[in-house]
């Protein structure tokens, strides 16, 4: 192990095992897909409470109708952002008004967040593709690096051109 080399960066509640797949990944990463996914239902389970509450408060058909358009919308937004956000990097150059400004909506589309990790987590860990991209070209620089400098300079034989008599 070359002390300077690289190091994985650790994900949440995997740490480092996403590198080799070790110490219980399989099974941390399924029960995390099944507990997202029942999160998701209990939350589905509550909405629907909330509905029946609406109806039972007889607000009017067309505010049942806004709730309901509203937390469909605001959950594939979720649903769409955090998967993408699985597989891209934050870009560091922008401010993160775009992602703080969405707080909000993924709140209110919890279900579509929690099924987009579920979603993931099946797949794999979610972020660890763009992770392991990163740390296998941070590998690959650092031996390029490395071996650029092996060896004695001065030992190296020098193909000096031949002067012309």
């Amino acid at each position: 192990e070359d002390p300077q080399a690289p190091r994985p960066e650790p994900l949440r509640f995997y740490g480092t095992t996403w590198v080799d797949h070790s110490g219980g990944y399989a099974l941390r990463r399924a029960a995390f897909a099944l507990g997202a996914l029942l999160a998701a239902v209990v939350g589905a389970l509550v909405l629907r409470f909330a509905y029946e509450g609406l109806a039972i408060a007889e607000v009017g058909g067309w505010v049942s109708i806004m709730i309901v358009v509203a937390f469909a919308v605001c959950s594939s937004l979720a649903f769409s952002r955090t998967l993408g956000a699985y597989s891209r990097r934050a870009d560091e150059s922008r401010p993160a008004a775009p992602d703080s400004s969405l707080r909000s909506v993924k709140a209110i589309g919890f279900i579509g967040v929690l099924l987009a990790y579920a979603l993931r987590t099946f797949v794999e860990a979610p972020g660890e593709r763009l992770r392991r991209a990163e740390y296998e070209e941070a590998l690959a620089r650092h031996e390029r690096l490395r071996a650029a400098r092996t060896g004695n300079p001065s030992a190296r034989k020098r193909n000096k051109p031949k002067r012309k008599r």
